[in-house]
């Protein structure tokens, strides 16, 4: 029963997370609107997936972390997964910021394959850490 209502308050916190997440990201896009200025919508639909993921994987790692064993890192799993994840993530923010090529590999999955490269990349990255 206590495993219950800990993985209830996380369900309940992530989802107020997200809630918030999402006004924030409309009135991100309203300012973009009036001024013109879509970095930093940009860079919060590319962040805030990171972070989501990353909150759908700390319920799991403070199990773990409560455990007495030695911390390794799984490099495999962190290069295979997490890194062409992050990857796209960023190709994203650069083809923005006109840093780069405008990479139309993005323009298949549009703003769906930024999301979940980001969720993958961020849960990854907590799941690379283990005990």
């Amino acid at each position: 029963m206590k495993r219950f209502f800990y993985y209830s308050a996380w369900t309940i916190g992530i989802g107020l997370i997200i809630y918030l997440g999402m006004k924030w990201e409309f009135r991100l896009k309203e300012t973009a609107s009036t001024d013109f200025n879509i970095l930093p919508v940009v860079l919060f639909s590319a962040i805030f997936p990171i972070v989501l993921g990353m909150l759908l994987r700390l319920p799991q790692l403070f199990i773990e972390i409560k455990e007495n064993k030695r911390w390794t890192f799984d490099w495999t799993k962190f290069l295979a997964v997490a890194l062409p994840a992050l990857l796209i993530v960023v190709l994203h923010i650069l083809s923005y910021l006109a840093i780069l090529p405008v990479v139309h590999l993005l323009l298949i999955g549009g703003q769906t394959l930024v999301t979940v490269a980001g969720i993958v990349f961020g849960y990854t990255l907590l799941d690379s850490f283990k005990k």
